[in-house]
């Protein structure tokens, strides 16, 4: 597919793009080429965080955001992902320090529970089949205990988790704690990275986003490293046309 001779205007903006965001490749070329307003704009948009001289986050901090929300599994933007680990290594992230992003991104899958176990408890009591919730054994309690000591906190949504299925809780317990056991991000920033794929537009999981905000309060996040999380989750929604203006061009220049 070839590409189009541009303006001095559209050189002017793809200079600026790459001056501000440095990086550059066939998506925004064919945005550029498209509507070289909208182009602008998104780069408004995505550079609000990036303007900041000092910005709230450090720049490696930022680009393991940008991975936490490209990777997660209800996004999964793999040229994202590549470009973003490419940067925070750049930007002085080590190796360990994006697999433990990886990591904690990895734990997303949980909240099919986090959801449905309560809404299976709601069902039960309304069918009759449960009237309340049956004491915790001693090996529950040690469960509880744990996940406590190792994450920081407790939340109610894990009640009917820890009745119900202990097997899976305990699985999960040992699966979610590897980075707080082994890795070496801040507190604040594990919590950041949580929020950050709470909040993306690909799963916007409420009570998971509410408990992260108030557990990087409490691990020291300012307000403004939480407004700037917001911020690089925000711009989610151009990957919409970084898949689909090449495929606009492409199949327009076969009419």
């Amino acid at each position: 597919m070839t590409t189009t001779e541009l303006t001095d205007e559209q050189e002017a903006l793809k200079a600026e793009f790459v001056r501000v965001r440095g990086t550059w490749g066939e998506p925004w070329q064919r945005m550029l080429e498209l509507d070289p307003a909208f182009l602008r704009a998104y780069l408004g948009l995505s550079s609000v965080p990036l303007r900041r001289d000092p910005g709230a986050l450090e720049p490696k901090v930022r680009e393991l955001l940008f991975i936490a929300v490209d990777a997660a599994a209800t996004h999964l933007y793999t040229p994202g992902i590549r470009q973003h680990v490419a940067a925070a290594l750049d930007a002085g992230a080590t190796p360990a320090e994006v697999m433990e992003v990886l990591e904690l991104t990895s734990t997303l899958g949980i909240h099919a529970a986090n959801i449905g176990v309560p809404l299976l408890v709601e069902v039960l009591e309304e069918e009759g089949l449960r009237d309340g919730p049956a004491p915790l054994d001693e090996r529950q309690e040690r469960l509880k205990a744990e996940f406590t000591a190792t994450r920081g906190y407790w939340h109610d949504f894990w009640d009917e988790i820890l009745e119900l299925d202990p097997d899976l809780f305990e699985a999960y317990v040992a699966f979610s704690s590897v980075p707080w056991h082994t890795g070496t991000l801040e507190a604040k920033v594990k919590e950041l990275v949580y929020c950050a794929f709470d909040a993306s537009a690909t799963h916007l999981y409420v009570p998971g986003l509410k408990l992260h905000l108030r557990n990087a309060l409490h691990q020291g996040a300012s307000v403004a490293e939480i407004l700037e999380m917001f911020e690089i989750a925000s711009v989610v929604g151009i990957h919409a046309a970084t898949v689909g203006a090449p495929i606009l061009a492409e199949v327009a220049s076969t009419r």
